[in-house]
Parts: C-alpha cells; sequence; structure tokens
C-alpha cells in the first residue's frame, strides 16, 4: 500500500489493523520525509528513529500473534520537547535544561498514545521555557513555517505546528498556556485542540505556568484530533489538576448534527487589532455556521492583561535559581521578562487573581445563553521571520506581543478550544471554537461540521 504523506492517522491505523500495511511502513516513510525536510523546516531537534522502529516491529508481531491493537496503531507521532521522553535530557527548548539527566519514564501522555498504538518518532522544536509565541528558538534556530519557509510557525510549540503543517507526522502533541497550540495552528494551517484546564495529564512535563498550563495534539484533521484527545483522556494522580473527570470519548459524536447549537461571535476585544485576513476567517466560519449574533466579551482586554501579569510571576518564580546561577544562558527575551516578573508587586498579583474568578463568573454565564463562541486565533496570517513589528491603520504593534491577543484571554481561564484552519491565499489563518468547559465534544463537533462543508481544511504544505 503506497503511503501519501498526508494520509490521515486513521488511514494508518485502519490499514494497519486490517493487515494492509505493517505498522513499520509509515514508520519508516515518517523518518524518510524527517530526514528529508527537515534541514528546511528546522522541527525537531532529536529524531528517536530507533525506538520507533523497534516500536513498530512489536505493534506488527502483536498482529501476527492475532492480538487487538489500539485506535492508533502504527500512527507516527512527535512530541514538544518539554515532555518527558525516556533516555532523552527535557531541554524544554533551553540551553540549560540540557544538561539534565535523561529522563528515565515518557510524559503520561506519550505512555497513552503508545498504548493505543502510535509510534514515537522524536521531540520538537520550541520556543525557550515555551515563553514564545514566534517559534523562533535562539539555541535551536527558528522552526519554519511549511507554507513558507520565510515565515513563523507561531509560538511556543512551533515545531509541532511545522511537523504536522509540513505533513511529517500526521499528529504531534504540544503545550498551550496563553495561545501555545492554537497560534502555530492558526499559522501553520492545522487544526489544533486546547482542552479544559484538567483534563488532559500535565505529568513528567516541564511546567511554564502551573495554573496556565493545557497539553493538547495537532493534526491535519478533526477526526485524527479527536482520536489522539480520546486516547490521551482519564484522570492521572501524578497531575494534581487532572485527577477528577473520567473519559468522556468525543470522536464518536462527531458526526452528529450541529443544527440547534447556538454560535456566537466573539466581539469588542476579539474584533479590534485584527487584520483583514482575520476578519475574512471569521466571518466564512459564521457564516457557514450561521451565526449572526455578536457577543461583547466583558473585560477581555483586562483578562489578557490579568493574564500577562500571572504568567510572568508564576514564571519567574519557577526559573529564579535558574536566573540567579545561569543568567546569560538564557533567550535575553525570555530571561528580561522572567526577571520583571520576578519584580511585580504582590498586590498586583493578587487583583489578577481576584479579577480572574470574576471573569470566569461572567463567561460562565455567557455559555448559558451560547453553546459555541467564534473568534480569531491569531491576528494575522504568519508575520516574517524576525519581523519586530507589524502596521495596523498605520499603528505599529510588536509582533511578539501582540499574536497571542486573542488566545489568551480564553486561556486565561482554561476553557476548551478547537483552532481549526481556514485556507485563505497565499496563507492560512486560523479560527477558535471556544466552548463551554469540559465540552470539547462540542467544539470538535462543530469543527467537523466546518471540515464537512470544506470551510476548514489543512492545506498542503507549500514551501518543501
Amino acid at each position: 500500500m503506497t503511503i501519501k504523506p498526508e494520509m490521515t492517522a486513521s488511514d494508518i491505523a485502519s490499514a494497519v489493523a486490517g493487515g494492509r500495511m505493517s505498522a513499520i511502513d509509515p514508520t519508516e516513510a515518517a523518518l524518510a520525509r524527517i530526514k528529508r525536510h527537515d534541514t528546511t523546516l528546522n522541527s525537531f531537534t532529536d529524531v528517536t528513529a530507533e525506538r520507533a522502529r523497534a516500536r513498530a516491529l512489536a505493534i506488527d508481531a502483536d498482529i501476527a500473534a492475532g492480538k487487538k491493537v489500539g485506535p492508533l496503531a502504527g500512527v507516527p507521532f512527535a512530541v514538544k520537547s518539554l515532555f518527558d521522553v525516556a533516555g532523552l535530557s527535557t531541554r524544554a527548548g533551553s540551553k540549560i535544561n540540557r544538561d539534565l539527566a535523561p529522563a528515565k519514564r515518557d510524559a503520561t501522555l506519550i505512555e497513552r498514545m503508545e498504548a493505543a498504538g502510535a509510534v514515537l518518532v522524536g521531540a520538537l522544536n520550541m520556543g525557550e521555557y515555551a515563553y514564545d509565541f514566534t517559534g523562533e528558538n535562539v539555541h535551536d534556530g527558528p522552526s519554519r513555517n511549511p507554507h513558507d519557509t520565510t515565515r513563523m510557525t507561531g509560538g511556543s510549540s512551533g515545531g509541532s505546528g511545522s511537523a504536522v503543517g509540513g505533513a511529517l507526522v500526521p499528529l504531534a502533541l504540544g503545550s498551550d498556556t496563553n495561545g501555545s497550540i492554537r497560534v502555530p495552528a492558526s499559522f501553520c494551517g492545522i487544526f489544533g485542540l486546547k482542552p479544559t484546564y484538567g483534563r488532559l495529564s500535565r505529568a513528567r512535563s516541564f511546567p511554564f505556568v502551573a495554573s496556565l498550563d493545557h497539553l493538547g495534539p495537532f493534526a491535519r484533521s478533526v477526526t485524527d484530533l479527536a482520536l489522539a484527545y480520546d486516547v490521551m483522556q482519564g484522570p492521572d494522580a501524578d497531575d494534581g489538576a487532572c485527577t477528577t473527570r473520567g473519559v468522556e470519548p468525543a470522536a464518536p459524536l462527531l458526526g452528529e448534527s450541529i443544527a440547534g447549537l447556538r454560535v456566537a461571535i466573539a466581539g469588542g476585544h476579539f474584533q479590534k487589532n485584527v487584520f483583514p485576513e482575520a476578519v475574512e476567517a471569521v466571518s466564512r466560519v459564521a457564516k457557514a455556521l450561521g451565526a449572526t449574533r455578536v457577543i461583547d466579551v466583558p473585560e477581555a482586554s483586562r483578562a489578557r492583561a490579568a493574564a500577562y501579569v500571572i504568567t510572568t510571576t508564576e514564571g519567574a518564580s519557577l526559573h529564579l535559581d535558574r536566573l540567579r546561577r545561569r543568567p546569560n544562558d538564557f533567550d535575553p527575551a525570555v530571561r528580561d521578562r522572567l526577571i520583571a516578573g520576578a519584580m511585580v508587586p504582590a498586590p498586583l498579583v493578587d487583583r489578577a487573581q481576584k479579577f480572574r474568578r470574576w471573569y470566569r463568573a461572567q463567561l460562565a454565564e455567557i455559555f448559558r445563553s451560547v453553546d459555541v463562541l467564534l473568534a480569531p486565533a491569531t491576528p494575522c496570517t504568519a508575520p516574517k521571520l524576525g519581523q519586530v513589528n507589524f502596521n495596523l491603520d498605520g499603528v505599529e504593534l510588536p509582533v511578539r506581543a501582540n499574536i497571542g491577543i486573542h488566545t489568551q484571554p480564553i486561556s486565561f481561564i482554561g476553557l476548551p478550544v478547537v483552532a481549526v484552519p481556514v485556507p485563505l491565499e497565499p496563507l492560512p489563518i486560523g479560527v477558535q471554537i471556544i466552548a463551554a468547559p469540559w465540552r470539547e465534544d462540542v467544539a470538535l463537533r462543530v469543527a467537523y461540521a466546518l471540515e464537512q462543508m470544506g470551510v476548514a481544511s489543512a492545506p498542503s504544505p507549500k514551501g518543501i
């Protein structure tokens, strides 16, 4: 059976389980594509070829013995380098962490993916310590956009976006604190899921901001996204935030009708500081869903400001010892923001946390009358690598600070979001499908409907 670069995870798993393809075949195909194209994309920091081949051959042996294999049998995947991978140092995009001893055990989500039959092929480039929206790493070089390699992937899960957008692997895992799944999904033209805070285990992943960190998948189709999400679900005593919810499968619900779902467009903050392509993408999605109602999310700009305060102070607290011992080994942009966070007065942090409780209550009230909110994932398509500012209506805005302008007010209170790619020309851009807490199934159903209508899709990579 011929393995095409953009073959979906579900198609690979079906072929492997059905005996039409051996598990070693997609593994070798992924490794060959990585070898051929990653010198351009720079999405991988480590390729675990020996491990991948051993895992694939074990799956083939299980099939030959008549054993049952999982729903992701033989599917290659890769993970952001903040996931613990047994035998590798968890570098988290940094220079300092390369001195850590190799991890002794995989992160929980890797264990669950492999239990479902997936095959880990490597670790991925990322912004240093996940404090990044650009995908430009000063130690490993920038990951590059598969649709135009002169442009950013977005961050901090830039390698994840590049690897899936470039069809090097059908699935990748990343993290999202303020937008680090949704931004690369938008720039790289793929689907990304930031689940509800506490839904997926973060055990044995390097933290950034414990009260804001989420882990989740990237894929080129909604079916693949839901399959990966489902196999990773379940409580985990090793992550205190992930102990209360059972498994609530979403994949079987994808084809259910979305008629009757109440869909609204997020207004106010979410309609400001946007380029025409972001307006067009939201308009296309809204039209396809019949959404005309606009809801002004109260104090979203203030939520973004509060998210900044919590991010920089919690991040600084985590890294204080490293800042004291090895300040010159940080990316200067990351170091300076962390130092600034260490000097934020405690009363300001307390105000931000109190505001977060108020803001969460306001959004809970909105979700009494709507099921889904639509918002831009990014204000624009992918900027050029190294671009410092962009000009919007004659105003110069810093790129790094404003890429996550529409994602931060959502992750601030842990809402589930699917970023769907709208394939505009010349570059794709994402739209956020935002649902109430624990309703990933609703966001995924809407994303699937948009995919079936042809409004949302992952375009073929043009830059490689």
